[in-house]
């Protein structure tokens, strides 16, 4: 088991490794890093090689600086095969443990992947989630569509990725608030999985339980919708209305 620290998070920036690898001799990679504050912390693991199954699990270190049995594990992404995984979790200031694992029973041969974590401000729009895993794939939106999840502590964001087709477009909404969530619709331009700037295409935040809408996207291409904490838990209903422009 080979363990990585990546040193104190201390701003937003996403620390990014690429190409590491696990196998059936060396199944786990450990990711150590420090927070000083309270932060929304985010974590990933995409680009997995073709065939290849790999987990991520999230642990909080039990004071002595190692990765060991005494660590509290704080929460995991278990997703099949070539899926990518995404932990989205409000800490307090620590030490903690990323933990990717070789799924042996699923694997064949060395998994590839690619793995970020940031740390971003809580209960701001600041603390939305700068990396962008594919959490929930819609695919190409030929008809409505409507999902439902819950955003609390320990699930501060949620990943949606689906593209449009010529002559589509589509209205987003997000409704049934019981607390604070708000909506932002991304264009990965340069394919790296971080929001970088000029790639956020609208956004909407409205404060409380009010319903946020984001309307009359009619470019194809691939987007990423994200459903973002502000304050509390709620549940949410996420409603994609598909409809073909007059160009068709």
């Amino acid at each position: 088991m080979a363990t990585f620290n990546l040193g104190t998070l201390l701003n937003s920036t996403p620390v990014v490794r690429s190409n590491f690898t696990v196998s059936e001799t060396a199944p786990n990679d450990v990711f150590q890093f420090r927070i000083n504050s309270t932060r929304n912390v985010n974590l990933t693991v995409t680009d997995i090689s073709t065939g290849d199954d790999v987990d991520l699990v999230l642990f909080r270190d039990n004071g002595n600086g190692v990765f060991d049995s005494g660590d509290l594990e704080l929460g995991a992404s278990p997703n099949q095969i070539n899926r990518d995984e995404s932990i989205n979790h409000r800490l307090d200031a620590g030490t903690y443990f990323a933990e990717v694992h070789r799924l042996s029973f699923s694997s064949s041969g060395t998994g590839i992947y690619d793995f970020a974590v940031s740390a971003t401000l809580p209960n701001t729009t600041l603390g939305y989630n700068n990396l962008l895993p594919r959490e929930f794939e819609l695919g190409n939106l030929s008809g409505d569509v409507t999902r439902f999840n819950v955003i609390t502590n320990t699930n501060t964001s949620d990943t949606y990725s689906f593209s449009l087709g010529s002559f589509e477009g589509v209205n987003i909404t997000l409704s049934n608030l019981f607390a604070d969530a708000d909506i932002r619709l991304i264009r990965d331009s340069n394919n790296n999985r971080i929001v970088d700037s000029g790639e956020i295409v609208a956004s909407s935040t409205n404060g409380g339980n009010v319903s946020d809408v984001i309307s009359n996207i009619r470019d194809s291409g691939n987007y990423f919708l994200q459903v973002n904490q502000f304050s509390g838990t709620t549940g949410y209903r996420l409603a994609f209305d598909h409809f073909t422009t007059p160009e068709a």
